[in-house]
């Protein structure tokens, strides 16, 4: 069985000014999860969660860039983190317990771009919105160093599937994955050399109605637009932009 995303985190300096941009931008509802010591608010549509949001200053930092980071599910965080680290990875933060939850832990892949490994407590497991709902996270999108070398890291720790490549010119290769089921889950290209500056790192899409329209929201809640919006192979609509605090999101309108 394939292990996917299960979860998505909006780290950022200023709560409320996330709460108000995001809830304009893809329309989520927001509560306060009652986590005991630290601030940690969730993102959910129609009564199912997608993520959850804390400040960096929660964390002690302060000065830091807002990043969304994102969970892959496993079994056993202890020795899938080992592992990680054995295969070239990296661990910044130890396995630990989230109580009533779960546990987790802060890795990187070999070419540096961040997650965190989930193993889930049996008995939590609140309804969670599918792929293409609106809402949800429908595309995730890795740029690195060297796609291949990624590839084989991604499908050898957590079973994902290779499915159409795409040739784009001039940005090279675009390996497109399943984590699962039947569904495209994402996504892996290397860094074109005319994008100096870029690190590896994953990007996340979120599913709204019409990316167009998303699009005029993200400016004028003041959100910067990066990208598109465009058209993608398999009859999507795409937009990249950084939220009014920095962070890098993206927003996908899937194909009916």
């Amino acid at each position: 069985m394939a292990s996917g995303f299960v979860w998505y985190e909006l780290m950022t300096n200023d709560m409320d000014a996330a709460i108000a941009f995001y809830g304009k931008v893809v329309g989520w509802d927001v509560r306060d999860s009652g986590m005991v010591g630290i601030p940690y608010m969730i993102f959910s549509m129609d009564g199912k969660d997608v993520g959850g949001m804390m400040s960096w200053t929660s964390m002690g930092k302060t000065g830091m860039t807002p990043t969304w980071k994102a969970h892959i599910y496993t079994a056993d965080v202890d020795a899938e983190t080992a592992a990680v680290v054995a295969d070239g990875g990296k661990q910044y933060m130890a396995p630990q317990d989230i109580p009533g939850v779960g546990r987790f832990s802060v890795v990187c892949d070999p070419q540096g771009a961040e997650f965190l490994l989930f193993q889930p407590n049996q008995e939590y497991a609140p309804p969670r919105l599918a792929q293409n709902d609106l809402g949800s996270v429908g595309w995730h999108e890795l740029m690195t160093t060297d796609w291949e070398k990624a590839w084989e890291f991604y499908s050898k720790h957590f079973g994902w599937e290779k499915d159409r490549a795409t040739d784009m010119g001039a940005m090279g290769i675009y390996q497109t994955f399943r984590m699962g089921g039947d569904q495209y889950s994402g996504g892996m290209m290397t860094i074109p050399p005319f994008m100096p500056g870029v690190q590896p790192g994953w990007l996340y899409y979120f599913t709204v109605a019409d990316v167009d329209a998303a699009a005029e929201v993200v400016k004028a809640a003041g959100g910067t637009i990066t990208h598109g919006p465009a058209d993608v192979p398999g009859g999507s609509r795409i937009v990249q932009a950084t939220d009014p605090q920095g962070g890098k999101f993206a927003l996908v309108s899937t194909a009916s």
